[in-house]
């Protein structure tokens, strides 16, 4: 079937990501076109009210009317990207046999003892299933959660396809940038383990644009002109979010810019990336063997200050995925036109080992056009 996945991240960057993909739910059989397609910045900016407003709520009382407020358009919005892309890759509608809609993360809580997860993401499914008139899997996470898994990450049955497909002999490993950062492993038997280990574009990305420096630390300027403040490294690093087992999963909001408050923008931006890399080591040795490179997709890929810091303070060799026959910026948009198919063949796209769902389960929810 071919599928079309969406997603845009909590690293509010402007776009949405939309990928064809050609897949029964368990192989795949070919990469279709990509497609980022801009939202602009005044709908950037009332999704990030929206998560603002999820933040001060924080699962108490009625939800914020700002969700309803936003949801339509940025549905629409979806709407857009979803003919753009269809029109470019010289398809119709009716090529398409679902689309994997994630929607944004506003909120997320993972469970912790005597306190059940929670997890809320925006978007519409049935509004788009209407506008486009193809079938839409939508609400991915919900499940998983309240059978008290973490309900992330979820790309991860997609990452192991990806390391077949592309040839990547097991044991691999591949890491995802995004808001925050979660790896994916493959063992030689065909085992996944995959947990978030930490921040990643997130913190960093508020941080420049606190300081009126742009959404983000283009080709890692601000970090390379820095200074590393290592002793507050060693004290953001002992968080006990990091000796943690996996399952394990994080919101975009559990380490804020905030942590760095009172360094110059270059020390803070210096630190940040050190700490985002510094947490994917700590993960990278809870896993049942180290992997010696990671393939690296999301938009974090882009940072050389980053893809250095890993190298450096992880202790692993990060290749960029577009060099191993990938396409970084599509990977999690991918994922969930695989997981609107598996959705549609009864196939989970949770595990114990990934999310910590007491059995592996089926997710998401349908909506006919």
């Amino acid at each position: 079937m071919l599928a079309l996945g969406l997603m845009t991240g909590t690293a509010l960057d402007g776009f949405i990501d939309g990928a064809l993909l050609d897949t029964d739910g368990e192989t795949v059989t070919r990469l279709g076109a990509y497609r980022l397609h801009p939202y602009g910045e005044a709908l950037r900016q009332r999704l990030a009210a929206a998560v603002a407003a999820a933040r001060a709520w924080a699962f108490e009382g009625p939800e914020p009317a700002a969700f309803a407020a936003v949801e339509r358009d940025y549905t629409l919005a979806h709407a857009e990207a979803v003919r753009a892309l269809i029109a470019a890759a010289g398809l119709s509608p009716r090529d398409v046999g679902v689309i994997g809609f994630h929607g944004l993360t506003v909120l997320h809580r993972p469970p912790r003892v005597g306190v059940p997860g929670a997890t809320r993401q925006i978007g519409d499914g049935a509004l788009l299933a209407r506008e486009t008139g193809i079938p839409v899997v939508y609400d991915f996470r919900s499940a998983d959660v309240a059978a008290g898994g973490q309900g992330a990450p979820l790309a991860p049955i997609y990452h192991a396809a990806l390391l077949r497909f592309c040839g990547q002999n097991a044991p691999a490993a591949a890491l995802n940038l995004g808001g925050v950062a979660n790896v994916t492993w493959l063992g030689a038997d065909g085992a996944i383990a995959a947990f978030d280990t930490g921040p990643a574009n997130g913190p960093l990305n508020e941080w420049m644009e606190a300081h009126g420096r742009g959404g983000y630390d283009k080709d890692g300027a601000a970090a390379r002109a820095g200074r590393v403040h290592d002793g507050l490294l060693a004290d953001l690093l002992d968080h006990p979010f990091f000796d943690a087992p996996y399952p394990k999963s994080l919101d975009r909001y559990d380490f804020p810019a905030a942590l760095v408050r009172g360094l110059s923008v270059e020390d803070g931006a210096a630190t940040l990336t050190a700490f985002a890399a510094g947490a994917i080591g700590r993960g990278l040795d809870l896993l049942p063997a180290r992997p010696a490179r990671l393939i690296v997709c999301g938009g974090g890929r882009k940072n050389p200050a980053l893809m250095a810091a890993i190298a450096q303070r992880a202790g692993v060799e990060a290749i960029d995925a577009d060099k191993v026959g990938w396409r970084g910026d599509a990977i999690e948009a991918e994922a969930f036109a695989y997981l609107a198919v598996r959705h549609l063949r009864g196939l989970p796209q949770s595990f114990p080992t990934t999310t910590g769902a007491p059995a592996p389960m089926t997710g998401g929810r349908y909506a006919a056009p």
